[in-house]
């Protein structure tokens, strides 16, 4: 009798990717401008090396190989292996890019090889944010730069709370929500990330606010993003474990396509 082998299930890493790669494009339009405030902010220079944490696809590791040319490196470093196969395609044929897979919190740096640290949304997880960034800081050489974009409170970015407002109807009670716990919104009080900071060894500390009105082109594009990515799409991951239903792109356009429409854009808030 033949034995039928059954493939593996999907990891919930893999399940992740595989959704935010089908909007992978959409979201960028909306978290590049936001990016290249930060990327600003830090002024990478030709011939420095750099330091990308939770590089995800590449495009901010890239954005950097191109600011550090023509001598300069770039390493950028991600938890997911399903996504570094994404930046590791994005950066081929590029010699100053490198990628590997890790947690900056954990991983063994070599002490200052870099002259600068940067990141997109990628420093919200940590399950010890001062541990990890004490060892980024000790990866820096002397003087070395530190700069990062993060969420501020989810009540303060529109497009995360209208696409939950349309979808609550279809949601079961959500969990007491803990603002300190890894996440897009564990960075949202900037004492606490001044705090953070501090403890880690960092001087001359600035946290700025800044306001970007961000789109993915239309009102399905960014239905689309927000079903697949981000506040909502982490409710409907509930419903999914409870059996439910989730939450269709349709039910979020007749529930809140006055407020989506205007210009499809968002205000999105960010330190």
């Amino acid at each position: 009798m033949d034995q039928i082998k059954r493939s593996p299930a999907p990891t919930q890493d893999e399940i992740r990717v595989r959704a935010w790669s089908e909007v992978r494009e959409l979201l960028e339009l909306q978290l590049a401008p936001l990016g290249e405030h930060a990327l600003a902010v830090l002024a990478a220079r030709p011939g420095e090396s750099i330091l990308d944490i939770g590089c995800g696809g590449g495009e901010t590791a890239l954005a950097l190989a191109r600011a550090v040319a023509p001598d300069g490196t770039v390493l950028g470093i991600d938890v997911s292996a399903a996504v570094l196969e994404f930046a590791q395609t994005a950066g081929r044929g590029c010699r100053r890019l490198r990628f590997l897979q890790g947690d900056a919190q954990l991983f063994p740096f070599e002490p200052a090889a870099f002259d600068a640290a940067f990141s997109r949304f990628g420093v919200m997880f940590f399950a010890d944010p001062t541990a990890a960034f004490i060892n980024i800081r000790r990866s820096l050489r002397p003087n070395g730069r530190l700069a990062f974009v993060c969420w501020r409170a989810l009540e303060e970015n529109p497009l995360d709370m209208l696409s939950l407002k349309a979808a609550s109807p279809h949601l079961p009670p959500q969990p007491a929500f803990d603002p300190d716990a890894p996440g897009p919104f564990a960075f949202a009080n900037p004492g606490r990330v001044r705090g953070i900071l501090e403890a880690a060894g960092f001087a001359d500390i600035g946290i700025a606010a800044h306001d970007e009105q961000v789109g993915s082109g239309s009102l399905d594009a960014m239905v689309a993003v927000c079903s697949r990515v981000g506040a909502l799409e982490k409710s409907c991951g509930k419903i999914r474990s409870c059996g439910l239903r989730r939450c269709r792109p349709c039910d979020l356009r007749s529930e809140n396509t006055m407020d989506l429409t205007a210009s499809n854009s968002t205000l999105q808030r960010g330190w």
